[in-house]
């Protein structure tokens, strides 16, 4: 494995990180996937996973995100990484439309908690995996389609990047040189996987894509550590990784150029709300409506404008997101996430009350939403989500709301107390003094063992 090669840099970049030089707010990540997790406790694809890998068995090395079971480390980090991603609720990053976190974080806390690494050891490992998986997803960013290359063939990225940035987290954390996490890397991708089908019909295996990601991750890096090897041109070969997923087209200067200094990291933002992110400038505009003065009892008609091609995802089969089949479902759908933001609230505007469970006045509600697409926002996408909502009310009056940049984004950040909201409302399942604790302790970079102790039932 050498540093000619791409993944060989990568593995540089990996390496150099445990010097520090890292951007700011990486514990900050760790708090949200903790928070995502505490509140995916029962969550039916976390039981069913849990209940699998309890079977399974295997060298107690890892925790269980407020479980307290301890378990080989990928199989923690595939009940960490399930929960992290079931509620739809983890961070992203733009223009590749990644979630990141979701993968790395638990590949990084499991490989910490099993190898006994510090805290500042786990943020660095968190903060290369990170921008490893970034730079994979810009890497294969079309920008004359203005969107990733992986989504037009319908493959989850989120996933498929997040296995080769888990791997060189965890490989970091085992204490690999750069050719051992080149190694991992290379294991690593050919693990990787992911279809989309389930944000346009339904189905909860998306849930835990990010799982199966930090288990590969974690997986690639002990096989790297026990001797396994990877090929050396993994990703730019003739079979490699982009020869697979893109035709062999990719940006080498996205995934390689400014290494250490220009940072995707610092592009990935958090959600709001427990849904598709496409669906987020929508909520905005109803919630804006909502707050102006407007009942639901009085819409006749809404029609949602988008970019274009997030119709795909949260407008089409347009039967199917009129009247989703679950509420999990619910959250890729347009017309039910406004309807939801008209009728529900929770958390920071909608949370993940307003899914549990699907509304029948919601669902009547969504019935009279039609989605279209929008001009403005289709030129935004995908640097930033923006949409128009215009309502009809009965009594014959034309309510419009328009937002650029959704709520969350760069141009519409959260503030420090909306981050604290989201972690303590997440973690309710805690006591407020056994929460406080949790955020103090990731503050402050403690060990993983520590943090995932603090979050087990007293």
């Amino acid at each position: 494995m050498t540093a000619e090669t791409a993944v060989g840099r990568l593995a540089e970049f990996a390496v150099g990180c445990r010097d520090g030089g890292i951007p700011d707010g990486v514990p900050g990540r760790i708090l949200d996937i903790l928070g995502l997790a505490l509140a995916a406790q029962d969550d039916p694809a976390v039981r069913a996973v849990l209940a699998s890998v309890r079977r399974w068995g295997g060298t107690p090395e890892a925790s269980v995100i407020g479980a307290g079971d301890r378990l080989p480390a990928p199989a923690a980090a595939l009940v960490n990484g399930v929960m992290a991603h079931a509620l739809d609720f983890d961070d992203t990053h733009l223009p590749s439309v990644l979630h990141p976190s979701a993968s790395i974080v638990p590949a990084a806390l499991a490989a910490a908690e099993a190898t006994g690494a510090d805290g500042p050891a786990l943020v660095r490992a968190v903060a290369a995996g990170i921008e490893i998986c970034n730079r994979l997803g810009m890497a294969a960013y079309d920008r004359e389609l203005r969107n990733s290359v992986f989504f037009e063939r319908g493959l989850h990225a989120t996933s498929i990047c997040g296995t080769i940035g888990g791997a060189a987290a965890a490989g970091l954390l085992y204490g690999l040189d750069a050719a051992g996490i080149g190694h991992a890397m290379g294991i690593a991708a050919s693990m990787g996987a992911g279809l989309l089908e389930a944000n346009r019909t339904g189905g909860t295996v998306k849930k835990t894509h990010c799982g199966w990601a930090a288990h590969a991750g974690v997986s690639a890096a002990v096989f790297a550590a026990d001797g396994l090897t990877g090929p050396p041109t993994v990703l730019e070969g003739r079979f490699g990784f982009f020869a697979a997923y893109t035709s062999g087209v990719f940006d080498a200067d996205a995934l390689l150029g400014g290494l250490g200094e220009r940072w995707e990291l610092s592009r990935t933002v958090y959600k709001p709300y427990p849904t598709n992110h496409f669906t987020h400038p929508g909520i905005d505009c109803a919630l804006a409506l909502r707050a102006a003065g407007l009942r639901a009892a009085d819409v006749a008609s809404v029609e949602l404008g988008v970019a274009a091609p997030v119709l795909r995802t949260i407008a089409e089969p347009a039967a199917e997101k009129a009247r989703p089949r679950t509420a999990y479902h619910g959250k890729f759908s347009g017309p039910y996430t406004v309807a939801a933001a008209l009728l529900g609230g929770s958390g920071l505007g909608v949370g993940t009350a307003d899914f549990r469970d699907l509304d029948a006045a919601v669902l009547a509600l969504a019935a009279r939403v039609t989605c279209v697409a929008d001009q403005r926002a289709t030129e935004i996408f995908p640097n930033a989500f923006a949409a128009v909502l215009r309502v009809r009310t009965f009594g014959g009056e034309l309510l419009e709301h328009r937002v650029d940049a959704s709520r969350g984004s760069a141009a519409h950040p959260l503030r420090p107390g909306d981050l604290d909201l989201k972690f303590r409302l997440n973690a309710a399942a805690l006591s407020a003094e056994q929460a406080a604790a949790v955020s103090a302790a990731a503050r402050a970079l403690r060990p993983a063992a520590e943090l995932l102790a603090l979050t087990h039932p007293r």
